[in-house]
């Protein structure tokens, strides 16, 4: 069954509530579900159809007839245009009611759980919080995706970046037309510059990766003295082999053309060391936040021995190290698990181990060699955790599990398998590392149910 023929004039409708995406959601007269971007919950909007399917339809509110008390005017000139925010036109308020239910909603419906979320905890700012960027480059564009596509739309300056990347960006872009350096196509396979990827930190200084479709840059002495003559803070300028054709961002090597190949940061009172292929959460006062409810999830007392899945550098493995009697780090990318070592050393930490290789494995391994932690913390990608890391998570019995989750969703699937293995949820809570994107973190701890309790 294709398509439903789309009505020549708009509906009028009232939103009931948000899809997952901050959508509005309303119901046609037949009452089928119709997703509306750019309306808010509350309010009766004219809506235009672009696309009805067989069990929903999708449209974009084309005028507001009654706003709602929680709508605000566009703040970003790239707001229509540009896929990097998706809830600019709502209070901070109404934004962060929505991502708390929807943690709660996928909790309910996908996990089958009636875990309540207790509190959702707010960014202090809204704007110019992130530490890291990776801005496509096509053409003489250098920017973001638009919604849904792979078209990019040139941005001058992100509100949600701070104004080094603005700075950086437009050096960048100033040597691409100076020295007629091409970027990369993605239809053709051709061209050289495909991603500008700048990281930060809390001490305002930066870091730089140009992600290459080749081994090297014509006049790469010049692009590094163009980036240090934009940015005063400047640590280290490198450049990422990237052949692939797909849409995978970082390189599989890389080489230092000026400077350092990392970034020192403070986080939790530890000092992180954080070269680029390494995952570090991007807002870091609220990673702090994050951190500490997983840590209070943990309960520790000093005498445990913690397993942590996808430790990255180690950020929640040093903090849990500071009240366990020892703990185990495991993540897939070498470079992380190097950082994560050198990150151990630099802090004085002496009862951590870190291992390389991919999550499943480790807990296999560490399962069938009858290893018992006593606690478990995972903090895994958006697709959430394989189902043989759950199993082997429940097969070796430790009393709590933490999962600390950036996709509701696979967050939920998850907790649903571990329920069938005798894990049950106990509290969860959401964190905003993501404002004015439909993004959000949140903690789950997970307890061993009683089977002896539960068979009766």
């Amino acid at each position: 069954m294709g398509m439903k023929k789309l009505p020549a004039t708009p509906v009028t409708l009232t939103i009931d509530g948000y899809g997952t995406g901050g959508e509005g959601v309303a119901r046609l007269p037949d009452g089928m579900a119709c997703f509306v971007t750019g309306a808010l919950k509350g309010e009766t909007c004219s809506v235009r159809l672009d696309k009805v399917g067989k069990s929903a339809a999708w449209g974009h509110a084309e005028e507001v007839l009654s706003p709602s008390p929680a709508r605000l005017g566009a703040d970003c000139p790239y707001y229509v245009n540009c896929g990097g925010c998706a809830l600019r036109h709502m209070t901070y308020e109404e934004e962060l009611a929505f991502k708390r239910q929807k943690v709660e909603d996928c909790l309910r419906r996908i996990g089958g759980c009636d875990t309540h979320v207790s509190a959702i905890y707010g960014s202090e700012n809204t704007d110019r919080y992130r530490n890291k960027v990776q801005f496509p480059i096509s053409g003489e564009a250098v920017g973001f995706y638009a919604a849904r596509t792979h078209r990019v739309t040139d941005v001058a300056d992100c509100l949600l970046q701070p104004e080094s990347a603005a700075r950086l960006r437009r050096a960048l872009k100033k040597f691409m037309s100076t020295y007629q350096v091409p970027a990369y196509d993605e239809r053709t396979g051709r061209g050289l510059l495909r991603h500008l990827y700048i990281r930060t930190n809390r001490a305002g200084e930066s870091l730089v990766c140009l992600l290459v479709n080749g081994k090297a840059l014509p006049h790469e002495p010049e692009l590094a003295s163009a980036l240090r003559a934009a940015e005063p803070g400047l640590k280290g300028v490198v450049l990422g082999v990237n052949e692939t054709r797909g849409n995978v961002i970082l390189g599989d090597s890389y080489r230092t053309l000026w400077g350092d190949d990392f970034l020192m940061d403070e986080m939790c009172g530890l000092s992180f060391r954080l070269s680029v292929p390494s995952f570090y959460q991007v807002n870091t006062p609220q990673a702090e936040v994050l951190y500490g409810l997983a840590l209070d999830c943990a309960a520790l007392t000093g005498e445990e021995t913690v397993l942590d899945l996808y430790c990255g550098i180690g950020t929640i493995t040093l903090c849990l190290a500071r009240k366990a009697k020892r703990v185990v780090g495991a993540e897939v990318v070498p470079q992380a698990i190097e950082d994560a070592r050198e990150n151990a050393r630099r802090n004085g930490v002496g009862n951590v181990e870190f291992f390389c290789g991919d999550a499943a494995d480790i807990a296999r391994r560490f399962a069938e060699a009858g290893e018992r932690p006593d606690v478990v913390t995972v903090d895994p990608p958006r697709k959430g955790l394989a189902p043989q890391v759950v199993e082997s998570i429940a097969q070796m019995a430790p009393r709590r599990v933490v999962y600390v989750s950036c996709d509701p969703a696979t967050l939920a699937r998850d907790v649903k398998r571990f329920s069938e293995l005798g894990y049950a949820a106990q509290t969860a809570a959401a964190v905003d590392l993501f404002p004015r994107t439909a993004h959000v973190e949140s903690v789950v701890l997970l307890t061993r149910t009683d089977q002896r309790l539960t068979a009766q």
